[in-house]
């Protein structure tokens, strides 16, 4: 029997919400103590501190923390795992964490109520091994990334993990993300990186710079 829409999110749910209960931020397999690359891509793109940030899969990552080190001031982050925005939350604090726009939800089922002009993922969308999910967080990408809009994503490579968290992953290069993008953005630029793991092992990822044509 196959399961029910609903019995599949509930599951993703409880799995992440296990891994944030069980392991600190900084054990697990993705940690980065800073995420460089990110960081060199969004300072690439040239936008503003104004410009509305979103962080997709957010994890507990510092990312956001990185970027109000910087001066953003307008940053949202989202994340299927309660628990997880609130390991970010008690880290910054209350002041910095009222500046933050948070969202607790799946990408492939979640609706945002305005756009971006930046849409970050590390390591959420290689999660996504079926052609409906992927579907549903491309068709959200579209709908939520502003034309002329920048989407920074980083998945496993071809070559890297095939398994991550004990879920199946897809890995892509150059060619297999545009081709599952489609045409409405174009490629700017691609960057790997042999992350080393907690445990001194290393993942290959691939980065990816894409911007939303304007028509």
């Amino acid at each position: 029997m196959s399961k029910k829409p609903g019995q599949v999110v509930n599951q993703k749910n409880n799995h992440w919400q296990q891994v944030y209960l069980e392991k600190s931020p900084s054990s697990v397999s993705w940690y980065q103590n800073s995420p460089d690359h990110s960081l060199t891509l969004v300072t690439k793109t040239g936008i503003s501190q104004k410009a509305a940030i979103l962080d997709i899969g957010c994890g507990a990552s510092v990312f956001v923390d990185k970027l109000l080190a910087e001066g953003f001031k307008d940053l949202s982050v989202l994340d299927i795992s309660a628990h997880a925005l609130d390991l970010i939350k008690a880290r910054l604090g209350p002041s910095d964490s009222a500046k933050i726009e948070w969202h607790e939800g799946d990408i492939t089922k979640y609706s945002f109520r305005r756009r971006y002009h930046l849409w970050h993922d590390r390591a959420t969308f290689h999660f996504l091994t079926t052609s409906e999910d992927r579907s549903a967080y491309i068709s959200n990408l579209k709908q939520s990334l502003l034309p002329g809009g920048h989407f920074i994503l980083a998945t496993f490579a071809v070559g890297g993990p095939k398994k991550c968290s004990g879920l199946a992953t897809v890995q892509y290069d150059a060619v297999r993300i545009s081709k599952e993008l489609g045409d409405g953005f174009y490629l700017q630029e691609t960057i790997q990186e042999l992350h080393k793991t907690p445990f001194d092992t290393t993942q290959l990822f691939s980065y990816f710079w894409f911007i939303k044509k304007h028509h």
